[in-house]
């Protein structure tokens, strides 16, 4: 893992599914770089192992689908952070179930749509207040090419990606000229423990589908995470930003 020495100091940030994969990756390298970091998880075992491997600032055991828990979340991380916040990253997402359209439980697809989609809209509507205030922000809302082009036997997953890129170009564009600045990732299938809900015939075909021929790395999105993350990340706002091993080229 390459970090940047000093790329946060000064910055504190909030990531949401901050235990695992993804979401502990990018909170490892902001705290590396000089980052303050406030993990938010479903699992608080998980938390726990994490706060102490990557040094974070706090954390907290939360259900995002609950929008006062993400509002009463979002004011305690403001105080632990010491009163700002510059980040957020949105990764906590699920895959739900994987069985053509007609075959669909409709628990499975609420839940979905509840923590892909709803879930980060209440993380970003209660954030976002507290950039404002500081004149200052970065948010990074992860997707998923499926949100582009949609995965057969995945179509809440797909629909849910598809609705954070649409909701993160109109986010991006509401704040422009505030300080504050939305983008999206869309990776490929990489290697996460979220591909553990999936049967391994799923996995093979999104393989199939990257013409690199080969799942990405967590580290590697992580990377682009926390590009979009940091200052440097100036003048692209509304936009999303690939991972996809040549999988998507829009």
């Amino acid at each position: 893992m390459r970090t940047f020495s000093g790329r946060f100091d000064g910055r504190t940030a909030i990531v949401t599914g901050g235990a695992s994969g993804l979401g502990k990756a990018v909170a490892k390298r902001i705290v590396a770089e000089g980052g303050k970091v406030c993990l938010w998880d479903l699992n608080p075992d998980a938390l726990a192992a994490a706060r102490t491997e990557i040094g974070a600032t706090h954390t907290v055991a939360i259900d995002v689908s609950d929008h006062a828990a993400v509002a009463n979340a979002a004011r305690e991380s403001n105080a632990a952070l010491g009163g700002r916040v510059d980040v957020l990253v949105c990764s906590a997402g699920i895959t739900g179930a994987t069985v053509p359209v007609h075959e669909f439980p409709i628990d499975s697809w609420l839940r979905v749509v509840d923590i892909n989609l709803n879930g980060l809209f209440y993380c970003n509507r209660s954030v976002v207040p507290l950039m404002l205030a500081n004149g200052y922000g970065r948010i990074v809302n992860v997707a998923s090419v499926a949100g582009k082009e949609g995965n057969p036997n995945a179509s809440a997953y797909s629909a849910s990606k598809a609705g954070v890129i649409g909701f993160t170009k109109s986010l991006g564009k509401e704040l422009a000229g505030k300080g504050v600045i939305a983008n999206t990732l869309t990776p490929a299938t990489f290697e996460s423990p979220i591909l553990e809900q999936l049967p391994k015939s799923q996995v093979d075909y999104m393989r199939s589908k990257i013409p690199m021929g080969r799942l990405g790395e967590i580290d590697e999105s992580a990377a682009m995470v926390c590009f979009m993350a940091s200052e440097e990340c100036s003048f692209t706002t509304a936009s999303t930003f690939d991972t996809s091993g040549g999988r998507t080229t829009f």
